[in-house]
């Protein structure tokens, strides 16, 4: 700068200040409040950006100053007086969270300058820099940002090793919202189990059960819509089957390993848990995948939760499979149609491309799509290879068969042709878990609920063996327990799985399947002889002195078929007195049993439970039984 330019400078800054132009100044100060309450209105978080989350202080001043192009300007804008006040709020980057940018035009407000050059006095369509004009103003704008800011992470407040994927904001809608927008949904279910007496009813039969969607969906009720889940939803053997245990590995004789255990009941010390489970074997080479996507298009897809996080599940899965392994996509809406033929796994860009060019509309005609599938997937089959259709679906089917009963008659029919039939389920607010329960039991399959990127990895690529390569088909267990020992017994669980008694040796009655690595766990509540925590009197003529110098509680029998076959294998075991650890596995059940609002805990509360499941919650790599902590906490609070 040269001396002249000082000179000029200084001069400038002793001139006589002109005297304020009061409308004008009326008008800025009127503008200045307008466009402070359209950001409030429109920006209810904190705005981020790359660049203002590296920077702090009054940084709309800075920038203004820094922007001004002669320093006559300087002195010019010394004459409009608007600046009474700057709110600034320092806010802490690990509380602010990426929003979504909302802008709205802006007005501005010229003024004229000594050299008649006219510029905006806020730039049009910029939300910033806020300008506060008043103390009102300032302490309005400072309580909304001590409001909103906080507020951004209390989901998270206090997690520990949870998958960060699977971690949500907690936006619980309205509860009159909740109830309105949650009650088309039907749910598979079946009253509690009773109490049952052993001298009058010593044997208990029911399928197996691998299923995991009823837990999915309970979290998903309860973080996401801040609400308990309908009491229907909650299938306990679901929940227990969620977790792994630490069960011995089989023998190379036998697809899966029988192990059982006997503890005191957590809600009854007069009482007993007899714990069931089954450990399958994981071989060390699978077979090909002939994998058949059946994608509901429907208009009911339409949603975030549905059809794009479908689409990056797809993506996920593809990481997993082998390059000759095959893939098609078969879509249904009003009407049914071949996305992709059958294509290597191999050609990532070609399968992406044509889930990309997928959109939703129109009704679902799931029936037709079902159809259209497997007649696909026929053409695909081949011997040694495992042929499985993937349905992806919200379980609103409206179009053709839509009622659960007919679609188990169909699938049925289909299901002799030798390809499996497994169901994942995407969105709330119309979810049909009564129509996937029934397609999935009946196609040889398993249901799974999707609502996050991280049960996508748990279920597909963590557990993609079990979820697609079976080991054992129709598995059915049978215990018979000694009248001697045990008075009473109830099946936890399992009530939509319950066989009659000579179903277990008819091999042509369905069952369910266990995939490579799978586990399966069922408990049973009994009540010893003698306990005064019987609830019903021993009948006047009949004795239960059978088998009375037996130290069996009971008899185990457990069949089977490998794979293709249509003749059961059976495996049998006497149940002895035997203590063991799994705490975790009760708290679970007795969790399920507090959401159905069970009268057989008595005063056991969710503080009980999730006392139980943190004193035993073990090795947890993933976090998985952190996050049923969290939950039963939530429902805890839920249901005060």
């Amino acid at each position: 700068m040269s001396n002249k330019d000082i000179t000029d400078l200084s001069h400038a800054l002793q001139a006589e200040t002109p005297k304020p132009n009061a409308p004008r100044k009326a008008e800025a100060i009127r503008l200045a409040m307008k466009n402070f309450d359209t950001t409030q209105e429109l920006r209810v978080e904190p705005r981020q950006t790359p660049e203002r989350s590296k920077r702090t202080g009054f940084t709309g001043v800075t920038d203004m100053i820094r922007n001004w192009k002669t320093w006559g300007a300087m002195g010019a804008t010394s004459t409009v007086a608007v600046f009474v006040g700057i709110a600034y709020y320092p806010v802490e980057k690990a509380q602010i969270a990426p929003v979504p940018l909302q802008t709205a035009p802006v007005e501005s407000l010229s003024v004229q300058r000594p050299d008649t050059e006219t510029t905006p006095f806020i730039e049009p369509g910029i939300v910033e820099p806020v300008i506060i004009v008043d103390d009102t103003r300032r302490d309005a704008f400072a309580a909304q940002m001590k409001s909103n800011v906080p507020s951004l992470m209390d989901h998270n407040a206090g997690s520990t090793s949870l998958d960060q994927s699977r971690r949500q904001p907690l936006i619980p809608q309205p509860l009159g919202q909740q109830a309105d927008s949650l009650a088309g949904e039907t749910f598979a279910n079946a009253e509690q189990n009773p109490v049952t007496v052993t001298a009058e009813t010593p044997v208990s039969t029911f399928s197996i059960d691998v299923d995991t969607a009823s837990y999915s969906i309970l979290r998903n009720s309860l973080m996401n819509w801040g609400s308990l889940p309908p009491k229907n939803a909650v299938r306990i053997e679901e929940m227990v089957n969620y977790f792994t245990y630490d069960y011995p590995t089989p023998t190379e004789d036998v697809p899966f390993s029988v192990s059982y255990e006997v503890s005191t009941a957590p809600w009854n010390t007069d009482k007993q848990l007899i714990t069931i489970g089954l450990q399958g074997a994981k071989p060390a080479a699978r077979v090909p995948l002939n994998l058949v996507f059946l994608i509901d298009t429907s208009g009911s897809m339409n949603d975030p939760k549905k059809l794009p996080l479908l689409r990056q599940s797809v993506r996920l899965l593809l990481g997993q499979l082998a390059p000759d392994d095959d893939i098609a996509i078969v879509t249904y809406a009003g009407d049914t149609g071949v996305a992709l033929e059958p294509t290597k796994a191999d050609e990532r860009d070609t399968i992406l491309s044509a889930l990309e060019d997928l959109s939703p509309s129109g009704g679902t005609a799931g029936a037709a799509g079902l159809e259209h599938a497997y007649n696909l997937a026929e053409t695909m089959a081949s011997e040694g290879e495992v042929t499985r259709i993937l349905l992806a679906t919200d379980g609103d089917f409206n179009l053709g068969i839509s009622d659960p009963d007919a679609l188990s008659d169909f699938i049925s029919e289909k299901r002799e042709t030798g390809v499996y039939l497994s169901v994942l389920g995407f969105g709330r607010g119309n979810l049909n878990d009564s129509t996937m329960q029934a397609l999935a039991q009946n196609g040889n399959g398993i249901a799974a609920y999707i609502d996050t990127l991280g049960e996508t990895q748990k279920v597909l690529v963590d557990q993609m063996q079990g979820a697609l390569f079976p080991i054992a088909e129709d598995v059915k267990i049978q215990v018979e327990f000694n009248p001697s020992k045990i008075a009473e017994y109830r099946l936890l669980g399992y009530e939509t799985r319950a066989l009659l008694r000579e179903d277990f040796n008819n091999d042509a009655v369905d069952a369910g399947e266990i995939g490579a690595g799978h586990q399966v766990t069922a408990i049973y509540e009994v009540t010893p002889v003698g306990s005064p925590a019987r609830l019903t009197d021993p009948l006047r003529y009949q004795t239960e002195t059978v088998a009375g110098t037996s130290d069996e509680l009971g008899y185990l029998r457990l069949r089977y078929k490998a794979p293709g076959s249509d003749k059961s294998e059976l495996i049998e075991t006497p149940l002895l007195p035997r203590s063991g650890p799994q705490g975790f596995a009760a708290a679970i059940a007795g969790f399920g049993e507090l959401l159905r609002g069970s009268d057989m805990l008595g005063d056991w509360s969710y503080a009980d439970a999730i006392a139980l499941a943190q004193d035993h919650k073990g090795p947890d790599p993933f976090g998985y039984r952190q996050e049923a902590i969290q939950l039963m906490r939530l429902a805890q609070s839920l249901s005060e």
